[in-house]
């Protein structure tokens, strides 16, 4: 099951050359039928749903009605939704804080809530969980995106933790953290010049390939690119005051500034759309 965003092609791609038959959920039906459409041209399998994930009822009814017409069980969850505003803290409306806080934290509650309890009777599944770097470090300006990421990261790792202790080895988990995706979600920012010919921003086919890669081998955590890993160590290790410092050397301090700006234009014209 995929919930979709903007890998959403390339993420179903790979799961219909390994043979999955997907799953789709999205809050817009007509994107998300022509989704299904295109997969079933690929020669897979995909069935469409319009769901609201951050509507707890809606989901636990979809839930069932997706069993009641497969007639199986859902073996694979992949929580993909995920929005950013793109506004400082102060500037952003209260309602786009709680979105964001709904669809990248809460709704990964309802969905596992409504799938976990079968996976763990048969002792089969694999629940995926597509966060972000800046759920295990942060950056400025963007608190209520950390914080909904942080949250969807503690979130798996207790999950991971509980299935662990109750040694319901047949399910397994995944927690993806990728660095910026040249998608446009985050176009505008920027770190230091130096460092990012060492980090550029992630081809899509990439990041969707290393994210595979981990599910297939059941790997519990993969941080998308490698390097984003040093700065997730540093923050455990280092005093704040070092991580400061290695910050405004990378320039990952003010990084999401041009971004925060471009957005802002796009909002006094009237055109900015919300992720």
């Amino acid at each position: 099951m995929i919930f979709l965003m903007d890998l959403q092609m390339m993420l179903l791609d790979e799961f219909t050359k390994h043979g999955a038959e997907v799953v789709l959920w999205d809050i817009h039906s007509g994107p998300n039928e022509q989704t299904a459409k295109l997969v079933r041209e690929m020669g897979g399998k995909a069935h469409a749903y319009t769901v609201d994930v951050t509507n707890r009822d809606d989901v636990y009814r979809s839930a069932e009605l997706v069993r009641k017409d497969s007639g199986r069980d859902v073996t694979m969850l992949v929580n993909n939704a995920g929005v950013v505003a793109g506004e400082r803290m102060l500037d952003c409306p209260d309602e786009l804080i709680e979105r964001t806080m709904k669809v990248n934290c809460h709704a990964l509650f309802w969905t596992v809530k409504a799938f976990l309890p079968q996976m763990k009777a048969e002792n089969h599944g694999h629940i995926v969980t597509i966060a972000s770097v800046l759920g295990l470090f942060s950056t400025a300006c963007v608190e209520y995106y950390c914080a909904s990421k942080f949250a969807a990261v503690g979130f798996h790792e207790s999950l991971a933790h509980e299935l662990l202790a109750e040694e319901v080895e047949g399910v397994k988990t995944t927690l993806v953290c990728p660095y910026i995706v040249d998608t446009g979600m985050f176009a505008g920012c920027k770190i230091r010049e130096e460092v990012e010919l060492f980090l550029p921003p992630l081809e899509p086919q990439y990041c969707v390939e290393q994210a595979m890669n981990a599910i297939v081998i059941d790997q519990p955590l993969v941080c998308i690119a490698r390097l984003t890993y040093l700065p997730f160590l540093c923050r455990a290790l280092l005093p704040w005051e070092s991580n400061v410092i290695m910050y405004r050397f990378m320039g990952s301090d003010k990084c999401l500034y041009p971004f925060i700006e471009a957005k802002k234009k796009q909002t006094t014209n009237g055109s900015v759309k919300v992720a």
